[in-house]
């Protein structure tokens, strides 16, 4: 098979495969004498059907099925051995025709080829990139602390409402005079959060209800833009919510408030875990370690952000086949269409130009990473996870078990790759580069660009 490239774009190019009939014959005929051996045809002991109507069954797939095969290997060889670096699939040639394989060979096939512009991408003592050492103090401490005495808390009855309380009671449709309707809509025992009510008027008929009190309200007027609370409220479909206009009387039989947990031993225990925490002092300073972990994380998130810039802005605009680079994007998009490539092209090239650079740096810095490094991040990744809902102790043994399962998940296992790489980069361009280093408290580090 004789294989050549045209490439005097350099960032896309044409690649010509000429199939001869030698390049595939034999492949075919092989096929063909697996397919008999195998074949069921009617009149015919198995594996002994003539070749001649074997062919003439499946002898035209199988030439398509062996010449596919065949040019995909050859041309992917083709460009692994010129060390092309090839971006996306292979793309039909635009303006050539369909190629005829019923005809006789030689066949001739061309793809347009998208490849990497070149650009140099390193990093060295010379570059001085900020890196903030971002400061604790009580009051963010303390609001950590609140945080995981909320999280912990539970509802609590009490006797009047006031905001945000959740009120519980009998509802019942009532006639225009006020009265009970006969066959309305009752519902028992329904959980309402008149806070969350939309219009005020409504929301104040509930302001300083007591156990037993019966309140007259409009869910209609109460929720005039949402049938779904409606539909919620009283259990019924968002269809028949759509058509509900009366008042209805709410009986209330249950007032609970949201009680933040004591900052007390069962607390700490909730935490950090039974008995590892003794007092109220030891674990604010639990806390305000726990923070300044945090924060450390926080600080080598941002340096590869600005790494990234310093990277990009150093190396500057960036040329690609543009249209070729479309017609790739829009092929692995097909059921998001034209219109989803235009409005994300110069994001998703913006992507790729990092992509490749940091590919460049990463390979000067001999940086690899292996299985205990990505299983090390799908842990980390699970213990932020559980400590989102306040578990900060959980057992090695179930972070483990957690993790195994996200290692299973092929989209997950990506995504965990890159993170173990970007983990190893920023520790590694911590000694390449020169740190300009700049403390600066945790407010003003959110109101960083």
């Amino acid at each position: 098979m004789n294989i050549s490239l045209e490439n005097p774009e350099k960032v896309s190019g044409v690649l010509t495969l000429v199939v001869e009939e030698a390049d595939f014959a034999g492949d075919v005929e092989k096929q063909l004498k697996d397919y008999r051996k195998k074949a069921n045809v009617p009149g015919f002991r198995p594996g002994q059907a003539p070749m001649g109507m074997i062919k003439r069954q499946v002898g035209a797939q199988v030439k398509v099925d062996v010449i596919n095969r065949l040019v995909g290997e050859k041309l992917y060889e083709y460009v692994r051995e010129n060390k092309i670096n090839m971006l996306g699939e292979p793309m039909p040639h635009l303006g050539e025709e369909p190629v005829d394989l019923d005809a006789a060979a030689p066949y001739t096939l061309k793809f347009d080829i998208a490849i990497a512009p070149e650009f140099k991408a390193e990093l060295t003592k010379k570059d001085s990139i900020v890196y903030y050492d971002i400061t604790t103090d009580d009051a963010i401490v303390d609001k950590e602390i609140d945080a995981f005495a909320s999280r912990s808390g539970s509802y609590q009855k009490v006797d009047e409402y006031q905001d945000n309380d959740m009120i519980k009671g009998d509802i019942r449709e009532l006639n225009e005079d006020g009265s009970a309707k006969d066959g309305g809509i009752t519902v028992s025992q329904a959980s309402m959060l008149p806070s969350y009510i939309k219009v005020d008027d409504q929301k104040a008929l509930f302001q300083g209800c007591k156990v037993g009190d019966v309140i007259v309200f409009n869910p209609k007027k109460a929720y005039p833009e949402s049938n779904i609370e409606i539909s919620s409220l009283l259990k019924v479909s968002k269809e028949e919510a759509e058509k509900i206009t009366s008042d209805f009387s709410f009986q209330v039989t249950e007032i609970s408030r949201y009680q933040k947990h004591a900052i007390d031993q069962d607390l700490f225990d909730q935490v950090y875990g039974e008995g590892k925490v003794k007092d109220e002092a030891d674990f604010r300073a639990k806390v305000t370690e726990g923070i300044k972990e945090q924060m450390v994380q926080n600080a080598d998130f941002r340096f590869l952000q600005d790494v990234r810039k310093y990277v990009e802005e150093k190396i500057g605009e960036v040329k690609y086949a543009d249209e070729l680079m479309k017609r790739i994007m829009l092929a692995n998009n097909k059921d998001k269409g034209m219109e989803y490539v235009e409005k994300n092209y110069e994001a998703s090239i913006k992507e790729l130009t990092w992509s490749l650079a940091k590919n460049q740096i990463v390979e000067a810095l001999k940086i690899k990473v292996d299985d205990a490094d990505v299983k090390a991040v799908a842990i980390d990744v699970t213990r932020m996870q559980f400590a989102q809902y306040g578990m900060t102790s959980v057992p090695e043994e179930y972070l483990e078990q957690y993790a195994e399962g996200m290692l299973k998940n092929r989209d997950q296992v990506d995504n965990l790759v890159n993170a173990a790489v970007d983990r190893k980069l920023m520790t590694a361009l911590k000694d390449v580069v020169k740190l300009n280093k700049k403390t600066i408290s945790f407010d003003e580090f959110r109101k960083l660009d």
